[in-house]
């Protein structure tokens, strides 16, 4: 009887963390179906989890800048395409490739990153990305 006790709590608590991480959160809010591109000056790359962020300081038609923001994948997928945490840094210029926001705001789910020295490290999806440089 204990052993069953004790599977069933086992299963409880398997089921409820996979639950937690199946809700994590959707991609519905980008659109795979359009690629974007842009050039900007990193504010900041988050090398975090359960997400990396790319934080750009993009030029305006006004003259001055706008901070866009663009999710991509943990570090774990990116260092499987050769990325550490010191592949950009604050203040490179770096043309992005991207899956736009729904929504319209300024950003999204970045997929490329072509630095200055011509070199393009691609996001998680490598070659099977569908936004490329």
């Amino acid at each position: 009887m204990t052993r069953i006790v004790a599977a069933a709590v086992l299963l409880g608590v398997a089921a409820g963390r996979g639950g937690s991480a199946i809700a994590h959160h959707s991609f519905a809010m980008f659109d795979y179906n359009k690629c974007k591109m842009v050039v900007g000056t990193v504010r900041n790359f988050a090398w975090n989890y359960p997400h990396s962020w790319i934080w750009l300081n993009v030029p305006n038609a006004a003259g001055g800048v706008d901070v866009w923001g663009f999710e991509g994948e943990p570090p774990s997928n990116l260092a499987q395409e050769g990325w550490t945490k010191t592949s950009i840094a604050k203040g490179d210029k770096i043309t992005l490739a991207y899956n736009p926001l729904r929504d319209g705001r300024m950003g999204g789910a970045y997929s490329a990153v072509k630095r200055t020295d011509g070199s393009v490290l691609l996001g998680a999806l490598g070659k099977r990305a569908t936004c490329r440089l």
